[in-house]
């Protein structure tokens, strides 16, 4: 996108943030700071709301943090909130966050995620009996690489996404190692490769994503996700191991603030905990970035000046 085209991009975004019934007073004259992580939709929702923030009247930074460690950040005030809380990668950081003090859930989205081993449809039809993952595990030779011998790969995200995969390996007893890819990017890179060559291949996928749209697949069925899978061994089928389950199939998309933020910029704290997103908006933002190649800056104002409607009842 060319200078010019930015720079009118973001006059016809102020022109459409300082219309009738918009709120415009800022609150405190200090930035409110806003991370961002290493996936899409999670770096262009921050934009978005950043944006909006900033049509409000308020001053707004961005901080590159970890996905995990952005919990503590909050809590202590050195970032002001979290837009893209997943239960499934992040809970466990953010319930113990939570049980520290100094941050609190800012409501959730409408959107339902779900994260997991996932497979293009044609795997279905060169490993029978998907999804289940025994029949997976009867496969695993056929998802093998040179780097992983005999055992099957799993594709897993970013080491830092911490997703247990290798605990889930070892407690079903799975005949599969994993390899991390470094980015979201390599993930979809991989995908495309293995589809062209109609080879197998398993990653790790989730929803809400604009992969969904592009490549038909389907989660691999582990044992059903319970709340004591990840610190009590006698629960699961394996009496001797945690993580011996799937991720939650329904699980929450949450907001998460600085406690202080309510105080400091009450009318952005407001707008923040109106502030829903659904499945089909956030897979929607990471594929301007994704497939339409947008910077996440520019995605964020085509996301804002198609969805007028949308947005609006959070300021105002």
């Amino acid at each position: 996108m060319s200078k010019m085209t930015k720079l009118l991009s973001a006059s016809a975004l102020a022109v459409l943030l300082a219309a009738p019934g918009t709120a415009l007073a800022a609150d405190s004259s200090d930035p409110i700071i806003i991370p961002t992580h290493n996936w899409s939709s999670q770096i262009v929702m921050s934009h978005v709301v950043g944006q909006m923030f900033e049509g409000m009247g308020n001053n707004v930074e961005y901080v590159s943090t970890d996905s995990q460690a952005v919990y503590e950040s909050v809590r202590l005030g050195d970032v002001t909130l979290e837009l893209e809380v997943w239960e499934g990668a992040f809970g466990v950081a953010f319930e113990e966050a939570l049980s520290k003090g100094g941050l609190h859930d800012a409501g959730d989205h409408d959107a339902v995620t779900r994260e997991d081993w996932w497979y293009p449809d044609y795997v279905a039809e060169l490993c029978p009996g998907l999804p289940d993952w025994e029949a997976l595990n009867k496969c695993a030779d056929m998802f093998a690489t040179p780097e992983t011998g005999g055992k099957g790969r799993f594709l897993g995200g970013p080491v830092d996404w911490l997703k247990h995969d290798a605990e889930r390996v070892e407690a079903l007893g799975m005949n599969f190692q994993v390899v991390n890819a470094g980015s979201a990017s390599a993930l979809w890179a991989e995908l495309e490769a293995a589809k062209k060559r109609n080879a197998p291949i398993v990653l790790f996928n989730w929803t809400p994503n604009f992969v969904e749209a592009i490549h038909p697949g389907a989660f691999v069925e582990f044992p059903e996700y319970f709340p004591g899978c990840k610190d009590d061994a006698s629960q699961g089928p394996n009496p001797n191991a945690t993580y011996d389950c799937g991720n939650p199939a329904n699980g929450y998309l949450k907001k998460a603030a600085w406690d202080g933020m309510k105080d400091k910029w009450p009318a952005a704290y407001e707008a923040l905990t109106k502030i829903s997103f659904t499945n089909a908006q956030i897979a929607e933002m990471a594929k301007l970035v994704d497939v339409d190649e947008m910077e996440p800056e520019d995605a964020a104002t085509a996301w804002l000046e198609a969805n007028e409607d949308t947005w609006k009842a959070w300021v105002n």
